[in-house]
């Protein structure tokens, strides 16, 4: 894969995060839907919202992830490990391509 289909790729997984957060943030919100007026039903409206929280940190998260290295591939730097400054073997780019780190370090 081309650096500038993996470019494409993370464009759209970032296309893709960002209506998902955009959801889940809609949702927690209670923007459109008020909170029940049943207390044991918001209990359980409240937990939900816990679980829709946690999704969207770990969606903020890979967001994060992908911004950086869209930043790395802009400069030049993408492809090479932060740790160790080895380069990242293509198949590991491929399969993540937001990863920052070599197999060895990623592991070590």
């Amino acid at each position: 894969m081309s650096l500038e289909q993996i470019r494409d790729q993370l464009l759209a997984r970032q296309a893709e995060l960002e209506a998902r957060l955009s959801r889940v943030e809609e949702h927690v919100s209670h923007r459109n839907e008020p909170l029940s007026a049943d207390f044991a039903e918001q209990a359980v409206e409240r937990e939900n919202d816990e679980v829709l929280e946690a999704i969207g940190c770990e969606v903020s998260n890979e967001l994060a992830q992908i911004k950086q290295s869209l930043r790395r591939l802009d400069e030049g730097s993408y492809g090479s490990c932060e740790r160790c400054g080895e380069d990242i073997a293509i198949e590991r780019l491929n399969i993540v391509p937001h990863t920052v780190y070599c197999i060895r370090c990623a592991v070590g």
